[in-house]
């Protein structure tokens, strides 16, 4: 792991979700978790005072440890205890069916493979369980979206994927989305600020 990786990076992942926009999301999703949870991309721990008393405890994973050691400070902030794991969501330790609700909050962008990590997703996912999201990915608007490709190769070096049409993703790897909005969000570049957020159920197969 280079020094961009250790130390710039989770500083600058940290920093940029932490703004008021992106609280703003997080607290009107994230208290609709309940159960067993899976947060998928933890990160630096930004959604663990959300947690409220409905959840029996919360599993979080990253690939980063740099981001772990920040989310470690956040830990007791939480309802629910919070055990932290150093996984990719393309390969989620768990058993399959043994999660009731999966948050995911500005993750789906950095998968190398999203399809493998949907169906990881699914598959620790109970049968009637939830999928709670907050993405940002492709624009609906033409010339928003040709700057979005244009740019996905080299914003990927320093961040991650801006043109991933999350409804198509979803709808692919076998989910079915119960209710989702989709806008621009914060000010910034538009290429960077397109939100789908919302709610999913693993399909009926």
């Amino acid at each position: 792991m280079g020094f961009y990786a250790r130390r710039i990076f989770p500083f600058l992942v940290d920093y940029a979700l932490r703004n008021e926009e992106a609280a703003a999301c997080r607290a009107r999703l994230v208290p609709q978790a309940h159960g067993t949870v899976l947060e998928v991309g933890i990160g630096s721990g930004l959604n663990a005072p959300l947690y409220t008393a409905q959840v029996n405890r919360v599993v979080g994973i990253d690939p980063s440890p740099a981001l772990l050691g920040k989310a470690r400070g956040r830990l007791g902030a939480s309802a629910a205890p919070i055990l932290l794991a150093c996984a990719l969501a393309e390969s989620i330790p768990l058993a399959g069916g043994s999660i009731d609700t999966v948050v995911m909050t500005w993750t789906l962008c950095s998968l190398r493979e999203p399809r493998t990590g949907l169906d990881e997703i699914r598959r620790v996912l109970r049968s009637d369980g939830q999928l709670l999201f907050i993405e940002h990915g492709l624009a609906p608007d033409a010339e928003v979206a040709r700057w979005q490709r244009r740019l996905d190769p080299l914003w990927t070096r320093i961040s991650c994927h801006l043109e991933r049409p999350v409804d198509r993703l979803l709808e692919e790897a076998a989910f079915v989305i119960e209710a989702m909005q989709t806008s621009y969000v914060g000010g910034g570049p538009r290429m960077l600020n397109y939100l789908y957020q919302g709610r999913a159920r693993p399909a009926l197969i």
